[in-house]
């Protein structure tokens, strides 16, 4: 499984469940992923998802403002669910 694959599923899981803006959902649900803090560090910096911190856990969400980038990103990488997210 590629690098670019890997951060397209977790970007589709968020957008399936609606993770959009304040809407977040917690980081151990996505712990199936082996590269799952490298690909954190590297959404966050480019700005694609917003990290929420709480005190017990760490929740993620995509950023509204990239939606048209990270849909694109998302259909690229997995052209077979294109047009699912809207």
């Amino acid at each position: 499984m590629t690098f670019d694959l890997e951060k397209a599923q977790i970007m589709f899981k968020l957008a399936r469940k609606n993770n959009w803006g304040n809407r977040y959902d917690r980081i151990e649900h996505f712990k199936r992923f082996p590269n799952l803090n490298q690909i954190r560090k590297d959404l966050s910096n480019i700005g694609w998802i917003i990290l929420h911190k709480k005190s017990k856990f760490l929740g993620i969400s995509l950023n509204n403002g990239y939606k048209k980038e990270i849909i694109e990103f998302i259909e690229t990488q997995m052209p077979y669910i294109k047009g699912a997210i809207r």
